[in-house]
């Protein structure tokens, strides 16, 4: 009986292995099949290692067929990123100057490969800080101060030309850059303060003087017009006016009396020329 139960026990066990057999086959082919394509996101592009090394292809965005256990895709982002430092300078006359610098760049989508072989993933610690500081100290020190304020969207392009030239060496594209604020030490401010001070009291002084010599000239002017009012009316005065005016006066005189004759004490009564018109 016992005898029969081992036979009987022997297919069983062969049968399971068999399944168990299947099974492990189905799963590898499952693996095989997962590990064989690679999905690349939108705005990515997909670098292919092959057993560590980087291939001269670039995966776009899609899916795409890798080969399994031996291709590797490491994704790379080509939208436009951005980059926001401090620099610290010497401008021109050597005045302390810190440049709040905003740079938007992207990576070259064709040679992103290339890029990821040279730097890796680290390009913006590696390439991108250091490029910025070093336009910006190289213009900065091209300025003074007061021209890295007046000359400011110059100065902006010189460093944007600057910069692209040094990223285009590690396959990276500048799109913008944005010169946020200019800081300057606190004694090149109040030396700007007092400048600007002096400049209005000097505007104010020279207007009060263009006021002064205004109203000069229009006293004189005033003083022209009035002479030569008199010397007109000099010449116009006659005889016969004179005469005119003193029988004028006189009418006013007899027509402002009361007919009343003043009082006098011992004394004669006045006499009034009635004839004096004749």
């Amino acid at each position: 009986m016992d005898s029969e139960k081992v036979v009987n026990m022997v297919p069983k066990m062969k049968m399971n292995k068999s399944f168990i057999t299947f099974g492990l086959v189905i799963v590898l082919l499952v693996i095989l099949a997962l590990d064989a394509f690679v999905i690349v996101n939108a705005g990515q592009r997909g670098i292919v290692l092959q057993l560590g090394a980087v291939r001269p292809i670039v995966l776009t965005e899609g899916l795409h067929f890798k080969i399994p256990f031996v291709q590797s895709v490491v994704p790379m982002e080509v939208r436009v990123q951005k980059s926001q430092s401090e620099q610290t300078a010497a401008s021109k006359d050597l005045q302390i100057v810190t440049t709040t610098v905003a740079v938007n760049f992207h990576l070259d989508p064709i040679q992103v490969n290339k890029l990821y072989q040279n730097v890796g993933l680290s390009y913006g610690e590696r390439i991108v800080d250091p490029a910025i500081g070093e336009a910006v100290k190289a213009i900065t020190a091209q300025y003074t101060a007061e021209e890295l304020i007046s000359k400011r969207s110059e100065v902006s392009a010189k460093i944007k030309e600057t910069l692209a030239s040094k990223l285009a060496t590690y396959y990276m594209v500048l799109d913008e850059i944005n010169i946020t604020e200019f800081k300057f030490s606190q004694e090149f401010n109040n030396a700007i303060e007092q400048k600007q001070i002096a400049e209005q009291q000097a505007l104010k002084a020279n207007l009060d003087l263009q006021r002064i010599e205004i109203e000069a000239k229009q006293k004189v002017e005033q003083a022209k017009a009035e002479a030569e009012s008199l010397r007109l009316q000099k010449q116009e005065v006659t005889s016969e006016l004179v005469q005119l005016r003193e029988i004028e006066a006189k009418i006013k005189a007899i027509e402002k009396w009361d007919g009343k004759l003043p009082n006098v004490t011992g004394g004669a009564v006045p006499f009034i020329d009635v004839n004096s018109g004749q």
